[in-house]
């Protein structure tokens, strides 16, 4: 019997299905033909920025959105052609913002990162707020995802050590512009910009800061950038066609906008820091900010115009436990039950310590 090397009910499981589906492909989720592809989506981002509402969007789902709790799962189907077996996206939704960060662990695996892509929803209705979400979340993920290739490296065979993923190495094409001067994500990598329509009620040259900051970003993390909302049909409809590349490789759309005034549509390698430029820097000496890296530099710039606010989202979240829309009376009313025993119980605890003290 081969040993499996994950201890987890969830693991074993997850193990099953890749065992199952280890013949579909040796690329990114891909799949010969008549072959079922399975991909996985991870989907993080700023607290109500919106990524539940875009990814019902993508699915062409006509359902209520509702808080994210903690971490989700759903999955998507297509079809590649007629009477052909259907391609299945596994999609992980991260709520909290960047209070449920450690959650990472979940979708990024050892049995995961082979097919996996992640997607960065920043609310640019809350521009103070973007860097630090942007900066907490890819960090997290970036962190998880060196884990999870040491532990495919640790506990594959030899025979799959040799093409084992790893996402330090992802190498972009000989022609990508400034690839040498990157630091490409691990795996592919989407940074959607929410909330376009009132993002729009920002002043021109503080939306050039931001347009042109997440340019720099997504430039040096060798990924996609789009603004949308899901307001407009239009911007959707470009958004849809990121989302379907990565989940169901499809081809992406064509449209591509770098104009600042107008919703950007930029997808990987079609940037460059000639394009871009230096860093927004009216008002702003940059001899003194003492930066450390161009990153740093962009960020410092970035924060002059728009200082980081306290994001307190750890006491923001509630309980799911007194929240109505999860409500279960039988559950809820043993659980009430449950308490009350464990109140008493502190009570009775209380009584004999000082009892204790006493006799001493």
């Amino acid at each position: 019997m081969r040993k499996i090397s994950t201890d987890t009910l969830w693991d074993l499981a997850a193990a099953e299905v890749q065992n199952r589906n280890s013949d579909t492909s040796e690329d990114h989720g891909g799949g010969g033909d008549g072959a079922v592809s399975q991909r996985t989506v991870f989907i993080v981002g700023s607290k109500t920025g919106g990524k539940t509402s875009i990814l019902l969007r993508c699915l062409d789902r006509d359902e209520a959105t509702k808080p994210t709790l903690a971490l989700e799962y759903t999955f998507g189907r297509r079809a590649r052609g007629h009477n052909t077996p259907k391609d299945i996206a596994h999609l992980w939704e991260l709520g909290g913002g960047t209070s449920l960060s450690d959650l990472v662990q979940i979708p990024i695996t050892p049995l995961s990162i082979r097919s996996l892509s992640l997607i960065l929803v920043l609310d640019l209705s809350q521009p103070n707020r973007l860097w630090k979400t942007m900066e907490t979340l890819l960090q997290a993920a970036h962190t998880q995802l060196g884990k999870a290739c040491s532990q495919t490296q640790a506990h594959a065979g030899a025979k799959h050590q040799a093409s084992s993923f790893q996402p330090a190495a992802r190498v972009l094409p000989k022609d990508y512009p400034d690839r040498e001067l990157l630091s490409p994500f691990p795996v592919p990598l989407l940074i959607i910009g929410s909330k376009y329509d009132l993002f729009m009620e920002l002043e021109s040259d503080k939306r050039k800061v931001v347009s042109k900051t997440l340019r720099f970003i997504g430039h040096c993390y060798a990924a996609s950038l789009i603004f949308t909302s899901t307001k407009s049909e239009l911007q959707m409809s470009k958004t849809k066609s990121f989302f379907n590349h990565l989940a169901f490789g499809l081809e992406r759309g064509k449209s591509v906008s770098f104009d600042s005034s107008k919703p950007l549509v930029i997808p990987s390698g079609s940037d460059s820091f000639i394009q871009i430029g230096s860093p927004p820097t009216s008002g702003v000496d940059i001899g003194s900010l003492h930066a450390k890296s161009p990153l740093d530099l962009w960020k410092k710039v970035y924060e002059s115009v728009f200082p980081p606010e306290s994001i307190s989202e750890n006491k923001e979240l509630k309980d799911p436990a007194k929240d109505p829309q999860y409500s279960e009376p039988q559950v809820d009313s043993m659980r009430a039950q449950k308490d009350q025993e464990l109140q008493q119980y502190r009570r009775n605890a209380a009584k004999s310590w000082k009892e204790l003290e006493l006799d001493t």
